[in-house]
């Protein structure tokens, strides 16, 4: 487990690492290029840099934590990636079960499988679902979150590098929009971000603004139309 500087969570867990791109919002990896750093660096757990790769030490580290958390699971990955096993997701899944105190917030770009596989799994209270939706090629990714039995269903428009109007938010209870960083940032514009809020505001669901494509200090001031955007459902934790 790690402290996160993402804003929408507080810790990181990376049962699983490696990973292969699938859509746009792959293209400048974060996620890669720190495996990549790992390896280097001669982290074991990263000896194969980004080949997918299921970790079964690190399974049982959510038990030893014994204040509540709100936990990342694979910011290294993607749990519903073709090559990690149906058996060792479900793994993963017992071990977020058996831990109520902490909430898991899973999320993926590989949709269609997480809604195959999903009857398989069972899904806790504590288990947060969302899909990465970047622009309008991949917006189905959202009817297939919706059909799954998660208790919170969340969007991660980040990097959003499109407009989404008219987005079909039903059953949908938070959204995350962001612009990309890095040297090689594609820019977002300010209306998409706008444009998305307002959809949440329509149907009453949590908006949370991560922060702005590139590395100014725009970027990490965090506002949007002059105020902060920190929305997000509420924790429900047993300890």
């Amino acid at each position: 487990m790690k402290e996160s500087k993402i804003q929408w969570t507080g810790s990181t867990w990376n049962p699983t690492t490696g990973c292969s791109k699938v859509s746009s919002g792959c293209a400048h990896c974060y996620a890669e290029k720190w495996s990549n750093n790992m390896m280097r660096m001669g982290k074991p757990k990263y000896k194969d840099n980004f080949k997918v790769t299921c970790h079964e030490f690190e399974l049982n580290k959510p038990y030893t934590w014994k204040k509540g958390k709100l936990i990342f699971v694979n910011s290294m990955s993607d749990l519903f990636h073709e090559e990690v096993p149906l058996e060792f997701i479900k793994k993963v899944f017992k071990t977020m079960n058996d831990n109520p105190r902490h909430t898991f917030q899973v999320l993926t770009k590989r949709a269609e499988r997480l809604l195959e596989l999903s009857g398989e799994l069972f899904w806790t209270d504590n288990i947060w679902m969302g899909v990465s939706v970047e622009n309008e090629k991949v917006v189905d990714r959202i009817d297939y979150l919706r059909q799954t039995p998660a208790k919170v269903k969340f969007l991660s428009c980040e990097p959003l590098l499109g407009p989404l109007p008219n987005m079909n938010l039903e059953g949908i209870d938070w959204v995350i929009v962001g612009g990309e960083s890095g040297s090689n940032f594609r820019e977002m514009e300010e209306s998409w971000a706008i444009e998305i809020r307002n959809q949440c505001d329509a149907n009453s669901i949590d908006f949370f603004f991560k922060q702005w494509s590139g590395n100014s200090k725009k970027k990490k001031e965090r506002l949007l139309d002059g105020k902060v955007y920190n929305a997000m459902p509420t924790i429900q934790s047993e300890k």
